[in-house]
């Protein structure tokens, strides 16, 4: 009898090909030393280290008390959905509609089923990077060609408008642009949001907007996508309450599009979730009505960290951290080290137990960066900055790179 081979699909081939490690490499080593109790720092992954407020939590617990524990719509609850057309409609000059909202498992579930529903096999997307690392197996799996336009890291990564309008190419189906930004904590200013949308529109294409640290800015509030844009029928905005609200594991986001579009990511919703827990959406529709105060709080504990961080690491010799607008990152430029991003990454983590995301992860433009999360208490942070400090300063001399 012939042995049994196995075959696979050309979207599970593709992400094989395209796998690429040295991302994660360290984060994985350090997961893995925590687990065998040795003393680490996990600088690595955006999961806010706030519990879930108290309230939400018992709202969750109160559904499931009521019942609340069967399938819902493939849309997903009108309670949520109308909750998130309340948010739009109030931040926002064009009125939002329960119809216009989809919710997903998360925001990357939600940017998986917008990319399967406007783009095809062989077609091209125009993307600012560095950009998300969780974008790459999306477009991998998909088999979408990626056109990557630096951001200008000189003027604290911002969006170079030009150069997005020049990638454009005749298979090009679409734009995604990320404000507040992973990694960079840049924001798109509300016109460059603007003009981009007009140009997409003229050009027959649509402008998907990631948006999933909207409610963690410093410097001013943030304007979506959707308020910016003057015309919203070319216009896809997602959203989710992962970071906003420290709810990563109840898996909440949601888009908000044009009609048509929702229809077809309800069915695309239907095929992969057939919905998700109605006492989980009860409780993400009362976090969104009840939550000023503590996303408030958070936001301002986010602040503070940044600040530690941003004038402990600039104290550091040879490193360069550009100031976020906002979000729970920040870019470390380490080539004054004489080390790129992985050198330096690896380095750290062997000298001093403390993990950072080399920035090659995020595209060749931050080879020489670090990512570093701010998901750690303040005590934390400032231990892990004295562990820097102490790295370069092992090997600054002899780089060139001491005071």
């Amino acid at each position: 009898m012939s042995p049994f081979t196995p075959r696979y699909s050309q979207s599970t081939a593709r992400l094989d090909a395209g796998a690429d490690t040295s991302a994660w490499r360290v984060h994985d080593r350090a997961v893995e030393s925590r687990r065998a109790g040795e003393d680490v720092i996990l600088l690595c992954i955006g999961d806010p280290d706030f519990d879930t407020p108290p309230l939400i939590f018992g709202e969750a617990l109160g559904a499931m008390r009521a019942g609340r524990t069967h399938y819902s719509p493939p849309s997903w609850e009108p309670a949520l959905r109308e909750a998130i057309a309340e948010l739009e409609s109030r931040t926002s000059p064009h009125p939002c509609t329960l119809e216009e909202v989809v919710v997903f498992a998360g925001a990357t579930s939600a940017l998986y089923a917008v990319m399967a529903a406007l783009l095809d096999p062989g077609d091209s997307i125009v993307v600012p990077e560095p950009m998300y690392v969780g974008y790459t197996p999306i477009f991998q799996s998909l088999g979408i060609d990626v056109l990557p336009v630096p951001l200008v890291a000189a003027q604290n990564f911002s969006l170079d408008l030009p150069a997005m309008k020049a990638a454009v190419r005749a298979n090009t189906r679409a734009m995604l642009i990320n404000t507040p930004g992973n990694p960079t904590g840049n924001m798109i200013a509300p016109a460059q949001m603007a003009e981009l949308a007009a140009f997409c529109r003229e050009r027959g294409l649509w402008l998907v907007c990631d948006e999933v640290y909207s409610m963690i800015t410093f410097r001013e509030r943030h304007t979506s996508l959707r308020a910016a844009a003057r015309e919203t029928d070319n216009v896809v905005m997602v959203d989710a309450l992962s970071k906003s609200h420290a709810m990563s594991g109840w898996r909440i986001g949601w888009t908000v599009t044009p009609v048509p579009l929702a229809e077809r990511l309800a069915r695309l919703n239907a095929a992969m979730l057939f919905g998700c827990s109605q006492f989980i959406q009860d409780a993400a529709a009362f976090a969104l009505r009840n939550d000023d105060v503590y996303v408030e709080r958070m936001r301002l504990e986010y602040l503070a960290r940044r600040d530690l961080l941003v004038a402990g690491l600039n104290a550091v010799p040879g490193l360069r951290c550009a100031v976020p607008d906002a979000g729970m990152f920040l870019m470390v430029d380490v080539s004054g080290t004489g080390l790129d991003g992985l050198g330096f990454a690896e380095g750290l983590f062997d000298a001093e137990g403390v993990s950072t995301v080399p920035g090659v992860g995020f595209g060749p433009s931050a080879r020489d960066y670090v990512r570093i999360s701010m998901a750690q208490d303040r005590a934390t942070l400032t231990d892990a900055v004295v562990r820097i400090g102490r790295f370069v300063g092992g090997f600054g001399d002899a780089r060139g790179c001491a005071g």
